[in-house]
């Protein structure tokens, strides 16, 4: 466990992307199989350790520690698995058990995955008194799954590929075949076996992404070699149906396949799609169908594209109600074909692509599936029309495809571009704050912030969003400080900070759109806010209104 222990300590505790890949590389290079296999598996999160759950350590936790201090202690750290890693007697710290008989990697994650649910927290217990603090921390991180330590799946691929000296695009494709503690991959990557032959049906294939149009690149935009797509405000995500197998990927790989089971009963095809996954909003009419506009390859336009605010009442559900699946069902909208009946269709042209697709789409439910539409356009001042102002409140900007481009994975320069719309500015008020997690969980890091609203003589703040980034290191500090000089109640770990006509922190906040929600006192909703510059010279008094926000809205 001592080197998983330290991995993760450093891994929470290096900042840059680059800084992370040497420490994952360096695990790679200096530990035997099963234990790096292992290790990884727990930082993609592809372990399920059943046996324990966070509510059976927080039992564990009432025979060690006075109920109190730990509900304070867990307040003011604001993490389960680091709170307990503190506070537990260890070897070094007053614990009775022996260091020397500190666990291993596999064997902590096979005794657990051989335990019942009453037989898995005495083991974690057993070992909590033989570890000293980061082998604890990094025991509570496996067994919870709760992984927060700035290493997305994609970029523990990464790693892979730098380690073996191959290409991420490769491992990525593998990904979904392999089985942990993958022996056999890592023996490809050093060369001691061939390369793994994926037993995965659907498999997921490495996304082609765009890169953001500059104004330097405006010139290059000729109608005669581009296509423009409207951009799509939802979510990436890849359909592949492979010999009675259906699987729904997100854009980095991460199966989602559960939580969009309205999607999967349609998933019949052979074949794999690449689009936008956006909400249908209902309708009544139309035999109860929902409604979405639709695209110009099938002809249609009974479809109603809900918010991105209703989409994210779909992300990240591991079980989805009978009530959420009627109220916000969704579809794809697609932009691409990638296979075709056992076809590879990716070294084609996008032009040659998107005639078969065109086609292929003919065959798909018109309920849950259709094409994005192209944008019709004769010259570059066209195109800066339409971004500004499309015809739709979920278009974010646009696409730009050249006619000719394969579909390559990576961001590669040129071949497609996307011209987001400038973000949205106001200057709202800093009303609540509450800590973030690892590195940052020792500062009011999270903000609530709140425009005017009411009469003139007596207004008051009417929250309209969070951010949690957009600001510096230091900014950080200065921010912190002033909730904690300026804190007026507590609520857990969120503070409510001073927030007057004559007395606040105004912050200029940036946000992509705006749609109106019922779910919020303000009745507005934004998309993406952060934080664009702090406003310490401006009083309070002068952050904007509430009908800023809803003129922007009409």
């Amino acid at each position: 466990m001592k080197a998983f222990a330290d991995l993760i300590d450093a891994l929470t505790l290096t900042p840059s992307r680059n800084g992370k890949l040497r420490l994952m590389v360096e695990h790679f290079e200096t530990q035997p199989d099963p234990e790096r296999g292992l290790a990884l598996a727990a930082i993609t999160r592809d372990l399920d350790i059943r046996s324990v759950k966070p509510a059976m350590l927080r039992d564990l936790m009432k025979d060690r520690i006075d109920p109190e201090l730990f509900r304070f202690s867990y307040d003011y750290v604001g993490d389960l698995a680091e709170t307990i890693s503190l506070v537990w007697p260890g070897p070094n710290d007053g614990g009775t058990g022996d260091g020397a008989l500190e666990p291993t990697l596999s064997e902590v994650v096979g005794r657990l995955n051989g335990a019942t649910r009453q037989a898995g927290p005495k083991l974690v217990e057993a070992w909590l008194d033989q570890l000293d603090s980061s082998g604890r921390y990094a025991l509570l991180k496996l067994v919870t799954g709760a992984m927060r330590i700035g290493v997305s799946s994609r970029l523990a691929k990464q790693a892979l590929a730098d380690f073996g000296g191959q290409d991420v695009a490769e491992i990525e494709e593998l990904w979904h075949g392999l089985t942990v503690p993958y022996e056999d991959l890592f023996a490809w990557l050093e060369g001691r076996g061939d390369k793994p032959v994926s037993a995965a049906k659907a498999p997921f294939r490495p996304v082609m992404l765009s890169t953001p149009l500059e104004e330097s690149d405006y010139g290059i935009i000729r109608p005669a070699e581009y296509a423009a797509e409207w951009k799509w405000d939802g979510i990436r995500v890849q359909a592949s149906c492979d010999r009675g197998v259906a699987r729904l990927y997100s854009r980095t790989g991460d199966d989602i396949s559960g939580a969009f089971p309205d999607l999967m009963d349609f998933m019949t095809f052979e074949g794999t799609l690449d689009g936008e996954l956006l909400v249908a909003t209902p309708t009544t009419e139309r035999s109860g169908k929902p409604k979405v506009e639709g695209h110009a390859g099938t002809r249609r336009d009974d479809i109603v594209v809900g918010t991105f605010s209703d989409l994210q009442q779909r992300l990240n559900r591991k079980t989805v109600s009978a009530a959420m699946l009627k109220r916000f069902p969704v579809f794809l909208r697609a932009y691409d074909l990638l296979f075709e009946d056992g076809e590879d269709l990716r070294a084609l042209s996008f032009a040659e692509r998107r005639k078969r697709l065109d086609r292929f789409a003919d065959t798909l439910e018109p309920t849950r599936f259709d094409v994005s539409p192209f944008v019709p356009f004769e010259t570059f001042e066209d195109l800066a029309a339409y971004r500004k102002n499309p015809p739709h409140a979920v278009i974010e900007g646009l696409m730009l495809k050249r006619h000719d481009s394969t579909y390559v994975p990576g961001r590669p320069k040129g071949p497609w571009f996307k011209w987001k719309q400038d973000p949205y500015l106001v200057d709202a008020v800093l009303m609540y704050a509450q800590r973030g997690h690892g590195k940052r969980s020792s500062f009011y890091s999270d903000y609530t912030f709140g425009v005017w609203t009411g009469e003139a003589d007596a207004p008051e703040l009417v929250p309209v969003g969070k951010a949690y980034f957009g600001f510096t290191d230091e900014e950080l500090k200065q921010i912190d400080k002033y909730v904690r000089d300026n804190t007026i109640e507590r609520f857990g770990p969120v503070r409510s900070v001073r927030a007057e006509p004559d007395h606040g922190l105004v912050i200029e906040v940036a946000f992509e759109g705006l749609q109106r929600s019922l779910r919020h006192k303000s009745g507005v909703a934004m998309r993406f806010p952060r934080v664009s510059r702090l406003r310490w010279d401006k009083p309070a008094a002068e952050a904007d209104r509430l009908e800023t926000l809803q003129a922007m809205l009409d």
